[in-house]
Order: structure tokens, then sequence, then C-alpha cells
């Protein structure tokens, strides 16, 4: 039912904690001195009859996890300021690389909160469990920052030679995908 609908993403540890709330609720005029005049809508409100992308979900503070509890289970948030409950109709999608599940069990992370968002779970296995995934991501990757940098056509089919492949494959990518693509990027930069 949501493949017209918007693909809101946030990375909730890219954002500092005083900013969070009103980036993921919005917030009502007046709200904020310097605010935009007649609030400005958060990334659920953006998100209504889509799906919401929270990456990095267990950086999140306790008052956002009980607020999101809230747009999860009663399918409603309020705008930082504002008096007016907003109703919404949103898929909530999350990822994280931090323990959750033990975080929970810390008391680090809202059961409740764990327990709706655990509906579906995929574990992603670290790159260095499917280096036959690299020679793919590689060619992604690279027609990706061809095009990105408005790069010459001949450039969009750059290859990647065969012992610089192998080279690749054997490497642990700690970082994981994000590390090969900033790898490639800087390898693309200093090419001539």
């Amino acid at each position: 039912s949501r493949p017209n609908g918007n693909f809101v993403s946030l990375n909730c540890s890219s954002i500092p904690e005083s900013l969070a709330e009103a980036e993921l609720f919005g917030y009502a005029d007046g709200a904020f001195t310097g605010g935009r005049k007649g609030g400005s809508q958060g990334k659920i409100e953006q998100a209504n009859h889509g799906t919401l992308f929270l990456d990095e979900i267990g950086d999140t503070t306790p008052t956002i996890q009980v607020k999101l509890l809230r747009v999860i289970q009663e399918r409603e948030f309020r705008r930082v300021g504002g008096s007016q409950d907003i109703k919404v109709d949103v898929r909530v999608v999350a990822a994280t690389s931090r323990p959750l599940y033990q975080m929970r069990e810390q008391g680090k992370f809202r059961e409740d909160l764990y327990s709706r968002l655990n509906v579906i779970s995929l574990q992603l296995p670290a790159l260095r469990q499917r280096r036959q995934d690299i020679p793919l991501l590689v060619q992604y990757f690279l027609r990706d920052l061809a095009q990105q940098n408005g790069a010459s056509h001949s450039a969009r089919e750059w290859t990647v030679q065969p012992d610089l492949l192998r080279t690749l494959q054997s490497l642990d990518w700690p970082g994981n995908v994000r590390q090969l693509r900033n790898c490639l990027e800087s390898m693309t930069a200093m090419a001539t």
C-alpha cells in the first residue's frame, strides 16, 4: 500500500540531541526564536503514507525513544511546541550497528520500543563474511561515483584490474560497505 509514498531517512547519530526532536517531529509556529513562520514538518510527517528509515536507532535518547514508541503504537505525534496531535500512517524501518538486544537488557534501550521495532529482523553479515559481494559493490560504486562527479563517459566505464580486485577482497573492511565506498572514492579522485 506504500509504493508511491515517500521514503524519508534520518541518521539518528548525525544530529545533535538538541535538534533531534525538531528534526523528527517538526515544530509549531513560535516554538523557536528564528524558526520558520508557520512551523515546520518533521521527518515523520514527511513520511506519512510512506516509510521512515531511522539509521543508527541505537543512538537515540530515552526521550526520543518514548516519543517514537507513541508514533508506532498510536500512529500520532505532536510537533515541538504544538498543541494538536497529528495522525500519521507511516512504516518505520530501523537499522543499527549497536547491539540493541544487549542495550535493552542493560536498560539503555526501551524494551517496549525494541519489541515494536523487532517485528522483522534482518542480520546483515559483515563485508568480510561476504567477500563475493565485493566485485558487484565495486562496480556499483564506481558507476555511482562517476555519475555523481559528472565524469566523462569513459570514466563511467571504469574497471578494476583483477589483482586490485583480489586485494580488495582480501581486506577485512572493519567499516564494512561504507569503508569500501570511501576507499573507491579516494581511488577515483586520485586516478588519472
